[in-house]
């Protein structure tokens, strides 16, 4: 029992230099992070959302008369001015429908005439007291008739001259036709029968879109200081984006999505709006002073909402709430929870957590930049 005391206190005595020299244990290494300053400007108060490019007017060809297409005078996908010739129908059958009626009204003007000089006859005599009234009236009332079926063939002298004229068919507007829909040599029916051609009018150009309806009474307000200006930007196009001024706001709000529509009018003269085509249609408001914008990238999404970390002045790490008023252009304009001049993390979030040491790294070199 005494050899087992002794041996374990030198075993005691051996491991007491060990442990007397061990340093103590290191805490986790800084987080290298990029941050950036909240920065205070003035930013302008805008409303973005998808629009959809639509053409300023559209009207689809049809004929008016039926017949054979003898000629189509454009080529499909081109510009065409207002009255420019788009097609000819046949006019053959209706020429001479139209010579058909001058002739039946020539025929009964003739037999007005003579009908007339009877009338008149007539009543000469029967102021005389040789012709009896009766036979006055008669005389009269076939003088009338014939009266009444030459104004009648004069309505078909012009609906006839009418119906050849709609042979030839013009473009009732300034625009861009779109496919031919029927070709040289097919037989049309009038009106009820399908479409020619689609003429567009593509300079200018309305882009629609939908804003929630909570922003009405906000645009109203704007619209009635001045003209608001819209921008529309296209999907993968680095030119700067296209100024138009909105034109139309809706009379109703659409119960369905709880948003109102709107259009904004843009001149296209060089063609970069296309109808049917989708943009970012972005509305300016008004100007927002003193606004604090941070980096978008410094945004973060947590359960609890949109918060950022903020690096403190012992370079720790802090998570703190903001509400967001807008983001545009990779901006985002921060309305409450930070203060201008305040560091905030826009990349190594990841691997942060709140009271976490931070290492700031430095920006990435621009690679086009000169020394």
């Amino acid at each position: 029992m005494r050899d087992r005391i002794r041996l374990s206190l030198l075993l005691a005595a051996g491991f007491l230099p060990a442990c007397a020299g061990r340093a103590p244990a290191a805490g986790p290494p800084a987080v290298p992070v990029m941050t950036a300053v909240a920065a205070q400007k003035d930013v302008p108060v805008q409303v973005q959302a998808i629009g959809t490019v639509e053409p300023l007017s559209t009207v689809t060809v049809k004929p008016q008369v039926g017949g054979l297409i003898q000629t189509v005078h454009f080529n499909e996908g081109t510009d065409v001015r207002a009255g420019d010739l788009l097609f000819t129908i046949d006019p053959r059958p209706y020429e001479a429908a139209l010579r058909q009626a001058v002739s039946a009204r020539e025929r009964d003007a003739a037999q007005l005439q003579n009908a007339q000089a009877e009338a008149r006859r007539a009543e000469s005599l029967s102021a005389q007291g040789i012709l009896s009234r009766e036979a006055y009236e008669q005389s009269h009332a076939a003088s009338e008739a014939l009266a009444a079926t030459v104004r009648s063939d004069e309505a078909a002298v012009e609906t006839a001259r009418l119906q050849l004229g709609y042979c030839t068919i013009r473009s009732p507007i300034e625009g861009r036709t779109g496919s031919l829909l029927v070709h040289q040599g097919n037989l049309v029916k009038a009106i009820d029968g399908g479409p020619l051609v689609v003429v567009n009018r593509v300079d200018p150009v309305y882009v629609s879109f939908a804003v929630p309806e909570k922003r009405l009474s906000e645009i109203e307000h704007a619209m009635a200081s001045g003209r608001l200006v819209v921008e529309a930007l296209l999907p993968g196009d680095d030119a700067p984006p296209i100024a138009g001024r909105l034109t139309f706001l809706d009379n109703a709000v659409d119960r369905s999505t709880g948003t109102i529509r709107l259009k904004g009018t843009f001149p296209n003269p060089g063609r970069r709006l296309w109808p049917g085509q989708f943009v970012s249609a972005r509305l300016t408001l008004a100007m927002r002073s003193g606004a604090v914008v941070v980096p978008s990238q410094a945004l973060q999404t947590g359960q609890a909402g949109t918060f950022v970390f903020v690096v403190k002045p012992d370079l720790t790490a802090e998570s703190r709430a903001v509400v967001v008023a807008q983001e545009a252009d990779g901006e985002a304009v921060v309305e409450k929870g930070l203060a201008a001049g305040e560091r905030v993390v826009t990349d190594g979030q990841l691997r942060l957590v709140p009271g976490a040491k931070v290492d700031l790294k430095p920006p990435a070199p621009n690679p086009g930049a000169t020394s």
